[in-house]
């Protein structure tokens, strides 16, 4: 008899220490249901993290090849009116006297412009601005400054 008294306690005891176990360890539905939500809402937001950084890397690879070509090619553009005042400044002296002042302060002008200009770009290396708006005010102030050089050539007077 002792045997089966024994045994019988050994297996109830086995019983319920199963039985606490998993009561404790088991969630409900709802519960895992919910902790899954909660791990896929933290990979999207991981996923658009990640997407953002990698766009903003693109984005600054493409602006600074964008600027370098943008540098290049106004560079180029500076030095023609370079060129273009140094040419109507030699103009000037094989004329003469007939050069009146207002012509010499016109060609000065423009001179200082174009420097203003390199000044700008300098400026905008090392600042680095909204690049959309100082390209696009960049771009038109130089259109300018290459249409007064040519008004300048052009003789209003008769």
């Amino acid at each position: 008899m002792k045997k089966t008294t024994f045994s019988t306690f050994t297996m109830a005891s086995m019983l319920a220490f199963v039985t606490a176990i998993s009561m404790t360890s088991c969630d409900s539905a709802a519960t895992k249901s919910d902790k899954a939500d909660a791990k896929v809402e933290g990979a999207k937001e991981d996923l658009k993290d990640a997407q953002k950084d990698a766009n903003t890397a693109a984005m600054k690879a493409t602006n600074e090849a964008e600027w370098q070509a943008f540098k290049a090619e106004n560079q180029v553009r500076i030095d023609a009116n370079d060129a273009a005042i140094a040419e109507l400044k030699t103009k000037m002296k094989k004329a003469g006297k007939k050069v009146d002042a207002a012509y010499t302060e016109s060609i000065d002008k423009l001179q200082q412009k174009n420097k203003d200009f390199k000044a700008r770009m300098n400026n905008y290396e090392t600042q680095k601005s909204d690049w959309a708006s100082f390209k696009t005010e960049f771009n038109h102030d130089m259109d300018e400054l290459g249409n007064a050089l040519k008004d300048l050539t052009v003789n209003n007077k008769k």
